[in-house]
């Protein structure tokens, strides 16, 4: 498994140097008053896409992060819990009073 990790890592990157190498142009960006600015377009791209997956990334990590402080919090009241359940003293059938039988009284 670890070995199709990582070949299809290395068919990425390839891909990226060869869409990189392929499409190595200017391209002008005009903002506003007139600003323009000149990027490579393979790093406009690398620039977009970091913009889009950073503050995805930083909420999934948030997210898992308090879901963990969650699972946590209840792993530990669970486990206060049988400890409690340990401490407390058991019945045994014999003295349960269901299982106490009554002779009848004789006169």
């Amino acid at each position: 498994m670890q070995f199709l990790k990582t070949l299809f890592w290395v068919i990425l990157a390839v891909a990226i140097v060869i869409f990189s190498l392929r499409n190595w142009t200017v391209v002008t960006l005009t903002l506003w008053s007139g600003l323009r600015l000149d990027a490579k377009l393979p790093v406009l791209l690398m620039v977009a896409f970091l913009a889009g997956l950073l503050p995805t990334l930083g909420v999934l990590q948030a997210t898992r992060w308090r879901l963990r402080r969650r699972l946590d919090a209840a792993e530990r009241a669970l486990a206060d819990v049988r400890l409690a359940d340990t401490a407390t003293p058991t019945v045994v059938a014999a003295d349960h009073p269901a299982n106490l039988s009554v002779s009848p009284v004789q006169s």
